[in-house]
């Protein structure tokens, strides 16, 4: 995967010369991003899911926001790990994490028809979202971005959308799928608009049946997703992605964790996987 472009100070960066207006044209939004950007993403190949996949894993354990032990979960689970996507924090770990988001979406447009909006609900979303337009941006894809209020805005421009019209296929930005909730609220607004909610992109996918320690349903949500509103869902990782970070025999110890422990961690997640898990790992 490139170096981020989070990972160079904007004072190390030289500016990409401005080109001349012609006529009454504007200039592009392309013709002020640093120099630096475009060099080492313009002419770059999406690397491949496997290992965009991994080098995410790796990020996450690094910064903290994927952790092992054990921790209760909204439904009362007692998970092997956890995933907190509020964690990148900084402006070089949110600049990385946009960068995987970016990279993902490029990979997807390689194979179904090119988005026209990211779309970030609201409160999280807001970010990822925002911060995934300048990476893709930084990548030669120029996408606009929106994102809604909780509360409607009763003066002003007023409503509770905010930035570029919604119209054409929108991509919603999002950390993870939990009940479902945000993303049914993200499709109404969108609808409502006369857009089409076209594809859900969040960071981790945990593969997870719904209900609780002792009831386990019959799908995820990001299955329910799919089958109840029709939208492709794509992670950055999801459980079978982790389980196969931790079974590789590449796989490199971390500062928080050895690589012994990783593999204790690596037993408890599958057995996890087997009792909650949707499907069977390929």
């Amino acid at each position: 995967m490139s170096e981020s472009w989070a990972r160079t100070s904007c004072t190390q960066m030289a500016s990409a010369p401005r080109v001349a207006a012609q006529g009454n044209q504007p200039f592009r939004a392309a013709d002020r991003i640093p120099l630096r950007f475009w060099d080492t993403t313009r002419n770059m190949q999406a690397p491949m899911m496997k290992d965009l996949s991994h080098e995410f894993i790796q990020f996450a354990l690094d910064t903290g926001a994927l952790r092992f032990g054990e921790f209760k979960t909204k439904a009362g689970r007692l998970s092997p790990y956890f995933f907190n996507a509020g964690l990148f924090h900084d402006g070089e770990g949110l600049g990385r994490l946009a960068g995987f988001y970016a990279d993902r979406l490029l990979q997807v447009e390689e194979t179904v028809p090119k988005f026209d909006v990211l779309f970030g609900p609201a409160y999280k979303g807001i970010t990822l979202a925002s911060a995934m337009a300048v990476a893709c941006a930084a990548r030669g894809r120029n996408l606009p971005f929106c994102f809604n209020r909780k509360e409607a805005k009763d003066h002003g421009e007023g409503g509770n959308l905010v930035g570029a019209p919604l119209t054409g296929r929108v991509a919603i930005v999002d950390d993870v799928i939990s009940a479902g909730t945000s993303v049914r609220e993200s499709v109404e607004i969108i609808r409502a608009a006369g857009a089409e909610p076209a594809a859900v992109f969040i960071a981790l996918d945990r593969m997870e049946r719904g209900g609780n320690a002792e009831v386990v349903a019959a799908q995820s949500a990001v299955e329910e997703v799919r089958e109840r509103w029709g939208i492709e869902v794509y992670a950055l990782a999801t459980l079978d992605d982790l389980l196969g970070y931790l079974e590789s025999d590449a796989r490199p110890s971390t500062e928080r964790y050895s690589a012994e422990v990783l593999a204790t961690h690596r037993l408890a997640i599958a057995d996890y996987r087997s009792r909650y898990g949707t499907g069977r790992r390929p």
